[in-house]
């Protein structure tokens, strides 16, 4: 197995799980209108954390891949052991499907997003240990050069670690005995885990605007590690916001509150000056790279009005556990992070001159933002609805009956996404099964990087 080839195998179980984890939310979504559909196989307690853990997978994974590829490219197409890159991927793998035979069995045990046994964590932590190893004995040592992009993807890693533990320090009798302890733990390891993938996944797009525009200032300038210490600053102190009912530290909450504000803001900005700075022909050479960075670009937008709308306490106070929380996860995972993470896939591929079918992308492009956008209005009527209808006290059976209407859109919306993605990802599929399946001998030479 080839290093360019480990990376590949990394991709593709990513876009699997993503198509997987969307068709499961495609299931989920026909639940809420069909509540007897597949009740007694497969109910909403099974499809849920299926649906939440394979998305994610998707992000990680993705990320995997595509900075094993890049690290490799940085030190002349090795790593530092490839023995070690294959064992990850091999107990990869077996984890994975260990937490899914678990989930169809109904096997749980965890808590929000790992719900799988606890005991299934500890060879997933042995995974991203390896993956450490290989990641900081590969990259330069000269840590005082590092681009922005280094740092990012390095502190992703280090505070994947750290959350990781952090999601699981309900297991001792100490956290697991105060609900407020509890709770607040679990929500700060949540909220700053999201922070670790964030920037895997935006170290990624930072390496290839770069790469594109050829301009060695976007990883380098001060307005880019003024948003990466603003983004390290997010990752550890912006989940307090998910906690104001809970009786926590008051300083936590403003601080949080504050800090929601700029992240996403900060982050558009320098996306939107990259585009403008871009010549037509680097556009076109680059071009679904350039519309799948361009379309993250607007939905930072619409997520960054959205945040700072629920991290306002006397509206969170009503939308926090509503689906609007549900549209805001969704925007940032599909509308940024997916968007983001096809951009950094599409350029590998690119690379090799094997990307064909561009029609279809261009097809699934815009199926996909545009079920997407109705998808996302979706949940936030539907969230408000129950927002006002809890202040009225209204039974939980009328209210169902009055977020019928909206159901059925997200659910209508939710087999676009599935669609849309569905035709983003197939020249990759054939890409990647192309390569595989010649052990890497059909890549055409590379253009530089």
């Amino acid at each position: 197995m080839k290093i360019t080839n480990i990376s590949f195998y990394f991709i593709g179980v990513a876009l699997l799980s993503l198509l997987a984890g969307l068709l499961f939310g495609v299931i989920g979504g026909l639940q809420y209108i069909l509540p007897e559909f597949l009740k007694d196989t497969f109910p909403f307690y099974k499809t849920r954390p299926v649906h939440v853990s394979l998305v994610i997978t998707w992000i990680f994974t993705g990320a995997i891949g595509s900075i094993y590829y890049f690290i490799s490219k940085f030190n002349n197409g090795k790593l530092f052991s490839l023995k070690l890159a294959q064992l990850h991927f091999i107990i990869f793998i077996l984890t994975g499907l260990a937490i899914l035979y678990c989930y169809f069995l109904g096997y749980f045990g965890g808590r929000e997003y790992l719900e799988f046994p606890p005991i299934i964590a500890l060879p997933m932590l042995f995974t991203w240990i390896l993956f450490l190893i290989n990641f900081f004995m590969t990259v330069d040592k000269k840590v005082r050069t590092w681009p922005v992009y280094y740092w990012m993807w390095s502190t992703g890693l280090l505070f994947f670690l750290i959350t990781f533990g952090e999601a699981y320090l309900w297991t001792l009798s100490y956290f697991q005995n105060n609900i407020v302890r509890d709770t607040t733990v679990q929500w700060k390891a949540m909220g700053s885990m999201v922070g670790s993938w964030n920037m895997l996944v935006y170290g990624g797009g930072f390496y290839i605007m770069e790469q594109i525009s050829g301009n060695k200032k976007i990883a380098n300038s001060n307005i880019t590690f003024f948003f990466y210490f603003l983004g390290l600053t997010n990752l550890m102190f912006n989940w307090g916001h998910h906690t104001y009912i809970v009786p926590a530290a008051l300083w936590i909450k403003n601080v949080s509150y504050i800090i929601s504000m700029t992240e996403l803001l900060i982050l558009g900005d320098i996306i939107w000056n990259w585009r403008k700075a871009l010549s037509r022909a680097k556009k076109h050479k680059h071009l679904i790279s350039y519309n799948l960075l361009t379309a993250a670009d607007i939905w930072i937008f619409l997520n960054l009005i959205l945040a700072i709308i629920i991290s306002v306490p006397s509206i969170n106070y009503y939308t926090h556990g509503t689906h609007i929380t549900v549209a805001h996860s969704m925007g940032a995972t599909i509308g940024i992070n997916t968007m983001i993470l096809f951009a950094t896939i599409y350029f590998i591929y690119e690379q090799f001159n094997l990307i064909h079918k561009t029609k279809m992308v261009g097809t699934g492009f815009w199926i996909t933002n545009i079920s997407l956008f109705i998808f996302w209005l979706s949940l936030i009527g539907s969230g408000i609805v129950k927002a006002l209808e809890k202040e009225k006290g209204t039974i939980f059976r009328e209210m169902m009956e009055k977020l019928s209407a909206w159901f059925h859109v997200f659910s209508f919306a939710g087999a676009g996404i599935f669609t849309g993605i569905l035709l983003i990802s197939w020249p990759l599929f054939r890409c990647i099964f192309n390569i595989i399946l010649s052990n890497g001998k059909m890549l055409i030479k590379e253009n530089h990087l």
